[in-house]
């Protein structure tokens, strides 16, 4: 008989995916606009005659002598600014105008002017200024699931927590920095922070294992939507091993990465890798694999605010022992207009050998730094 905790775990997943769900009506294509243009005028044409007075031919922003405003314009050359957003929020902006993410007013609404067409042609324009193409493209930046690893580099700061709602009762909470090197790297500290109850000495607070890993992306293709990564993680034994915050010994974790694009708003991601204790006689090593599927719907005709529900199968299996496989649904949501932070929540639910396994409670708070402040961009 299913036990009552996975019943209700299961339920609370349901709920999760049934929320997201029930958006979808509201996630419609922008109205159909006729063009301002005659029809063979190029991404590059409309760019000069509607974008460049305030944005320059060059693309690197026209003094304020020239806009008559006191604002520092983006520079479209700069290929740290010009790369790491998704074609979605270029088009919001251009068609509803900067407030719509949160940006300035003197962004003006174009989506009256312009077809779904001409502001594809003038995004694709954009993207020339950025001469390395090299750069991964925003797209391929998918959002955050829980266990699998994001294949595209990234600027973000994640704060995670995880708690068991039966037995022996744990609480674990997880500081990330990720700060993205260069083109295709990526530096990554984790810093967890546990607390266990014990049954002899009551509840119990401490320092896990400190990781830090680095990723490199190997291949990214905007028009495959496809991003392949390697990363190595070095887990250091920083944690009190006799208290349970610890493993006493270094791990070391290669892995690789796997993103995919799908049809309408879907994507998949995946991640393979190996566990390698720096003391065999301590610890084994462990394969895992670990796939998430799902899509992003957003609100107000698809610029509003994305939910992004996803299904992960986890799985690990330890040398001569038995896969241990879990189920994860889970929902992410942006908060501010940039979305540049989000939430997530979601249950971790064991398949099999449950004895000593019980669903956890999963939540985090993303923030990506780059962009701005945390407390800029939400009106």
């Amino acid at each position: 008989m299913r036990s009552a905790d996975a019943t209700t775990s299961i339920a609370v997943a349901l709920l999760l995916w049934a929320a997201a769900a029930s958006l979808h009506a509201q996630a419609v294509d922008p109205p159909a606009t006729a063009t301002a243009f005659p029809s063979d005028y190029t991404g590059k044409d409309i760019y000069e005659l509607a974008c460049s007075t305030c944005h320059g031919l060059d693309g690197r922003g026209s003094p304020r002598s020239v806009v008559g405003f006191d604002l520092d314009l983006p520079d479209f050359t700069d290929c740290t600014f010009a790369t790491p957003e998704p074609l979605g929020d270029w088009f919001a902006v251009i068609h509803e105008g900067g407030p719509v993410r949160g940006l300035d007013r003197h962004m003006p609404a174009f989506g009256d002017a312009l077809s779904a067409a001409d502001i594809e042609a003038v995004i694709q324009h954009l993207w020339t200024f950025c001469d390395n193409p090299a750069w991964p493209r925003g797209d391929l930046n998918l959002p955050r699931s829980f266990f699998v690893e994001k294949a595209f580099p990234e600027n973000e700061a994640i704060f995670t927590t995880a708690f068991t709602t039966s037995g022996e009762k744990t609480v674990g909470s997880e500081i990330i920095y990720e700060k993205r090197l260069g083109v295709r790297n990526q530096f990554e500290l984790a810093v967890p922070v546990d607390v266990l109850q014990n049954a002899d000495a009551g509840w119990s607070r401490g320092l896990g294992d400190v990781a830090i890993a680095f990723k490199r992306t190997l291949y990214a293709s905007f028009d495959s939507g496809r991003i392949l990564s390697v990363a190595g993680e070095l887990v250091l034994p920083t944690g009190k091993e006799s208290a349970g915050f610890g493993h006493g010994f270094t791990i070391f974790e290669p892995s690789a990465i796997f993103g995919q694009i799908l049809p309408r708003g879907m994507f998949v991601q995946a991640q393979a890798g190996i566990e390698v204790p720096s003391d065999h006689s301590r610890g084994n090593n462990e394969t895992f694999w670990r796939t998430a599927f799902g899509g992003t719907l957003a609100q107000d005709r698809g610029f509003g605010r994305a939910w992004s529900p996803m299904l992960e199968v986890v799985a690990a299996r330890q040398t001569d022992g038995e896969a241990e496989w879990d189920v994860v649904p889970q929902l992410q949501v942006t908060l501010s207009k940039l979305q540049h932070v989000m939430v997530a929540g979601g249950v971790r639910i064991p398949i099999n050998e449950r004895e000593d396994r019980h669903p956890q409670v999963l939540t985090y708070l993303l923030w990506d730094w780059f962009d701005g402040s945390f407390f800029d961009f939400w009106k």
